[in-house]
């Protein structure tokens, strides 16, 4: 198939540093290469791809500190994939609702995955106005807020097979991974951390709107022996960074729509420790690859029975379930649904055509 990823502009493809969406993308879009698909991705300039990159930008915006208003380079994207929509079989957008009017008025062949919260009132009339747009969600808890919406299908992420390298061994520490903000529970992780008497890695990324929330509430709760705030790290430091650890915390507070990082622990063979929010009890298997939890107490007590999860089978259920090879083809099934195909009723209109002239009297004398 000829298919057109097109991603964000906030971060790479992949990301220097943190960026889930765009991170999935570049899975995606390598592994649809490597199975032979003609792909062509609309990304960033800094963007490392084996795929046809149409550079959009010179470099991530997030990174670009002369970039003032994301939105005009968004809209350039846009004109971009217009520009060459008949070369595409289809077009996979992952910048949300942007492109909903340009698809509308341009009956492009197209499918988007959202890979945000849906549970934002804003949302629903401009869904209810867009509500024939085909789309698809990363797990089937994300759907809640928008039921009647044109879903396709679900699609879990999933990521490169050796792209990490596991560990059986026992672990030295907890681990948080992600980002520092209210819904992403490291206030809980701390507290988890210190009534359980393990030191706590934290490899997070604080963004600009969660820097006075760092401030208030986090940063107290650093001064603590066990407790190491690593900061935000780079793709290729994750393995180490989680194969070295006993269990992943995960104690959000929110609907979370997918939870990349849980994956990814469990590429490592690490287990994973979470409250049973949005997708986790879809993704995260109780008792197998990890324990849910309602609080911090019950997280306490199933660290302190974290030795029953076995790590081989954490990483062997990652290889089942949650692969880029069985994402791509979950993502495959749906395109070929959605694709545009060679106008077959055009031929048998010319073929009906023919076979009315010949059969029809002739209009001259």
């Amino acid at each position: 198939m000829r298919i057109a990823q097109v991603a964000p502009l906030y971060e790479s493809v992949p990301p220097k540093l943190y960026g889930g969406t765009e991170r999935v993308v570049s899975w995606l879009t390598e592994e649809l290469v490597s199975q032979g698909h003609e792909v062509t991705l609309f990304a960033s300039g800094d963007s490392l791809t084996t795929a046809n990159l149409i550079p959009i930008c010179p470099e991530a915006l997030r990174l670009n500190s002369e970039c003032v208003d994301q939105l005009a380079h968004h809209i350039y994207l846009l004109e971009r994939v217009l520009r060459e929509k008949d070369e595409f079989d289809l077009i996979h957008f992952h910048i949300d609702y942007l492109h909903f009017p340009v698809s509308r008025s341009h009956a492009l062949a197209q499918v988007t995955t959202l890979h945000g919260r849906l549970d934002i009132p804003d949302l629903i009339p401009l869904y209810r106005e867009f509500s024939e747009m085909p789309v698809i969600s990363i797990s089937d808890a994300q759907r809640g807020p928008l039921p009647w919406a044109n879903w396709q299908g679900t699609v879990h992420h999933g990521l490169p097979e050796d792209g990490f390298e596991p560990s059986f061994g026992p672990g030295e520490y907890l681990a948080f991974l992600g980002r520092v903000s209210p819904e992403k529970g490291l206030d809980h992780a701390i507290e988890i951390a210190k009534l359980c008497g393990i030191p706590l890695k934290i490899a997070a990324k604080i963004d600009r709107a969660d820097q006075e929330y760092f401030e208030v509430r986090i940063k107290p709760m650093l001064d603590h022996a066990l407790i190491e705030f690593i900061g935000e790290i780079r793709e290729g430091e994750k393995n180490e960074f989680l194969r070295r650890a006993m269990a992943l915390l995960f104690p959000i507070h929110w609907e979370e729509p997918f939870g990349i990082v849980m994956i990814e622990a469990m590429a490592c063979g690490l287990p994973v420790i979470a409250y049973p929010r949005g997708s986790v009890p879809e993704i995260l298997e109780d008792g197998i690859t990890g324990r849910l939890v309602r609080d911090v107490g019950s997280a306490v007590d199933a660290i302190a029975r974290i030795s029953e999860l076995d790590r081989r089978t954490c990483r062997r259920r990652f290889e089942e379930r949650f692969t880029a090879k069985r994402m791509a083809q979950d993502y495959l099934t749906i395109y070929q649904g959605l694709a545009k195909t060679e106008p077959k009723s055009m031929a048998l209109s010319t073929g009906e055509l023919s076979w009315m002239n010949l059969e029809s009297p002739s209009s001259t004398t």
